[in-house]
């Protein structure tokens, strides 16, 4: 039996207001940055930073999935049979140079890095994909009982492609009508809530199968508070 949070603790975990306020900031120091290009949408904030993994740093996580990843996982009470076939790991965030490249898409969002989770690693090889999901959490789910106390709700996803494979593995928004195709060392980032601070449902989205090559992305997800496993 799942147990029902108090008005002020769901207050704590998803407060509108103040998840709308985060997002005007991180909007505006976007919107600031040089490099960071609007990718123009009136339904989901979406933005990229081409360039921003340099090649070094691309090999260098693109072993580091490849050492340690183990198949993908959802959460408990959502699984179904090949939805998410990827493989997974969470980088070693006591690695110098993870530390470096974590602080770096903190500091171009304005976000600190106490209000984010451990960047995590994952490879698609022809066939796999992760489909139709959203990042930010739906609090009927059981795992919101842990997930709401653990950091609050998920907020800004950033994600960068580490490679080109040779076909497919684009990141699509089926309700936006529109695609993102993989290109190394871009940064892709949006907000999984809307202008008012409640969860954004068109931010649906998916890692479409990749045909030919391998995909490796890594991704870091923000909270609205402090993630406790920092």
């Amino acid at each position: 039996m799942t147990r029902a949070f108090s008005k002020k603790q769901t207050s704590l975990y998803a407060s509108p207001k103040r998840i709308a306020e985060m997002g005007r900031r991180v909007t505006e120091t976007l919107n600031a940055h040089p490099r960071v290009q609007w990718l123009e949408s009136p339904f989901v904030q979406l933005y990229v930073h081409q360039n921003f993994i340099s090649d070094a740093d691309c090999d260098l996580l693109i072993e580091m999935i490849d050492s340690d990843s183990q198949p993908s996982s959802l959460y408990k009470g959502t699984e179904q049979a090949g939805y998410r076939t990827s493989y997974s790991c969470n980088v070693d965030p006591a690695n110098p140079d993870i530390r470096r490249i974590d602080q770096s898409i903190c500091t171009l969002l304005g976000l600190p890095q106490s209000h984010s989770e451990i960047l995590q690693g994952q490879r698609y090889q022809p066939g796999q994909q992760f489909k139709d999901h959203h990042d930010f959490f739906h609090q009927g789910e059981s795992y919101w009982q842990f997930e709401g106390p653990n950091g609050g709700q998920r907020t800004w996803t950033a994600m960068a492609y580490l490679n080109e494979p040779e076909k497919g593995g684009a990141t699509a928004f089926p309700q936006l009508q529109y695609q993102v195709e993989p290109r190394r060392g871009m940064l892709l980032i949006w907000n999984n809530m809307s202008p008012d601070g409640t969860p954004n449902l068109s931010t649906l989205h998916a890692g479409t199968p990749v045909e030919q090559g391998t995909k490796y992305i890594i991704t870091k997800w923000f909270r609205l508070n402090q993630w406790q496993k920092a």
